[in-house]
């Protein structure tokens, strides 16, 4: 009867974890899977507790479950979610910088979700390549990534896919400096990721809409729509999310010659960096620095 009940609270475990991540509760998540793992190993726990810890600026700790979660799901011959650990693996040392160590892990998961017919789980890491490429510089390669994912993702229904599909392809009109296509899919991505819950894609999408205000030189409206990510980032805990928009927002402050606002607002990205371990910290302290030197000359 005990592993009876142990099984049935796993199983409750996973169906309530996956819907919590959907909607970016990401904390939430951290406590039910802890409480879960307290019943025994459980590779869906330490996947969903991967999710969690990378979402919320833990990526050694993210590392750590997957690690566990991708050595349960090869003993028990799991290649569906082998793959799809392997693919958050990926992200994970994406976020940390490692863009060679991403895309291995990446192409090690392709493979398997074309054999298993995982076809979400293949756009996803098709989402995924993109991002490194465009990262990368190679934006070509990218949107072609990020094209043959789109329409996997419609065919099978995943708005959550359609969402992040549409708003990866938005950014690489936006770093080309195509404003207005960039905003045509930032705005059919965001009421999807309304319509679903999905906060902290929300939050990415609202930033990435100001960045393109930004670069269109509307500074004010830019400002408009970080304000509004900003609260949505700190509600899901998700630090290295709110240092983006704070850095974002101190250089409005900054091109306006307001460097005390500037000044704040980066001590906080600098505290945020180093909490999360950011790969961007040491150029970010040099900002801060620099602006630091520029208010104490004015």
């Amino acid at each position: 009867m005990a592993g009876r009940e142990a099984g049935i609270a796993r199983d409750v475990g996973d169906r309530v974890g996956r819907a919590w991540l959907a909607r970016s509760r990401f904390p939430d998540v951290i406590r039910l899977t802890e409480q879960t793992l307290t019943l025994g190993d459980d590779a869906t726990a330490f996947y969903h507790l991967g999710w969690a810890k990378r979402a919320t600026g833990y990526p050694m700790e993210a590392l750590a479950a997957y690690d566990r979660a991708l050595s349960l799901c090869r003993t028990d011959h799991d290649r569906w979610n082998e793959a799809a650990t392997l693919s958050n693996v990926g992200l994970v040392h994406h976020g940390l910088g490692d863009r060679q160590q991403a895309l291995d892990h990446y192409e090690r998961a392709l493979p398997i979700q074309r054999e298993v017919g995982d076809r979400g789980g293949e756009a996803s890491t098709l989402n995924n390549i993109g991002g490194v490429y465009i990262e990368s510089g190679d934006r070509r390669q990218a949107l072609d990534y990020y094209g043959q994912a789109l329409p996997i993702m419609r065919e099978i229904g995943d708005r959550a896919g359609e969402a992040t599909a549409l708003n990866n392809i938005g950014g690489v009109y936006a770093r080309l400096g195509e404003w207005q296509q960039a905003l045509d899919y930032f705005g059919q991505t965001l009421p999807i990721r309304r319509e679903i819950g999905d906060r902290d894609g929300e939050a990415a999408t609202l930033n990435n809409i100001g960045q393109v205000y930004a670069g269109l030189d509307d500074q004010q409206r830019a400002l408009d729509y970080y304000v509004q990510a900003l609260p949505i980032v700190r509600e899901v805990g998700n630090r290295a999310g709110e240092a983006v928009m704070r850095y974002n927002i101190a250089m409005i402050h900054y091109r306006w010659g307001e460097l005390d606002r500037a000044v704040a607002e980066l001590e906080q990205v600098v505290e945020l960096d180093r909490q999360v371990g950011h790969p961007d910290l040491e150029a970010d302290t040099a900002t801060l620095e620099r602006v630091r030197q520029e208010r104490a000359r004015s």
